[in-house]
């Protein structure tokens, strides 16, 4: 059965879920109030049904999709919930399972719904390529929403906290082993030992280090959410029981990458380079 459906907030991850929702038979709505000319170009150009305000939005769907930087999830939750939300929320962000279980909670007592989301991939245009996890018991309504579509979907058993979990032990590795990939040719470019230290790495093939440099360009242009990911990761494995100051240290790491931002596409490695080094002699200083 198809759903109205609305999503909060159309970046270029969540404008290709709001799409694959579209894809699925549902409607799917925005609210424009306050978003930038970019968003309403990306809403726009997928023929989103505009709600104008939050308010609003949550008055016409029964199911609301979260798709924002993890720093601002529950401050999204509570914004949907403080206009007297009855529906159903799927939060499919980069979040801890601590606070995925918090917000669930709080929905709960709001006698509301909540799914749990995680996204493994990047915007999911072609099937094969983006996986929503989900868990909760209403994980698999949400899961019908999106028959059809480009967005692979995966329930887990268990309750909601499992997608949070397995969305961060896989962006652990991923997107951790890239912060240590680029502090490595960080250090090597400012002890001046970058070259051998490649010369030693094409010895474990030809496509490593173009593919090692690309992993670093393509995630300084995504650095400024990461930070907040390697932060929720670093909670995770707290909670886990296992060390967390390895992505601690990753946050760091991106967070010496924010300015790459506003960048239209992935910078030279040389310049990304330049920004550690110079993060490095403000810290010197």
């Amino acid at each position: 059965m198809a759903e109205k459906i609305g999503i909060l907030h159309p970046g270029d991850m969540g404008i290709s879920v709001a799409a694959a929702a579209m894809a699925g038979g549902n409607e799917v709505y925005w609210a424009s109030e306050g978003r930038s000319p970019e968003t309403r170009a990306r809403a726009e150009g997928q023929s989103l049904r505009d709600a104008r305000s939050v308010r609003a939005l949550v008055e016409r769907c029964e199911v609301i999709l979260s798709v924002c930087p993890p720093d601002a999830a529950e401050a999204v939750a509570e914004e949907v919930l403080g206009h007297g939300f009855q529906g159903l929320l799927v939060d499919a962000n980069a979040i801890s399972p601590a606070r995925a279980i918090r917000i669930g909670e709080r929905f709960a007592t709001a006698g509301a719904e909540f799914v749990d989301g995680g996204i493994i991939g990047g915007p999911a245009w072609q099937r094969g390529t983006t996986w929503l996890c989900l868990s909760g018991a209403a994980a698999k309504r949400v899961a019908r929403c999106f028959e059809g579509g480009p967005l692979e979907i995966e329930v887990l058993d268990g309750p909601v906290g499992r997608a949070s979990a397995l969305k961060m032990c896989y962006a652990a590795y991923t997107k951790g082993t890239t912060a240590l990939l680029g502090a490595i040719m960080g250090a090597a470019e400012n002890l001046g030992v970058r070259g051998p230290l490649y010369g030693h790495w094409a010895r474990n093939g030809a496509s490593f280090i173009p593919q090692s440099e690309k992993r670093v360009n393509e995630g300084a242009v995504k650095a400024w959410r990461w930070v907040g990911e390697m932060e929720e990761i670093s909670s995770t494995l707290a909670e886990a029981g296992m060390p967390a100051g390895f992505h601690l240290a990753a946050a760091e790491f991106y967070r010496h990458l924010t300015g790459f931002k506003a960048a239209q596409s992935a910078p030279a490695i040389e310049s990304v380079l330049a920004a550690l080094s110079q993060a490095a002699g403000r810290k010197q200083a």
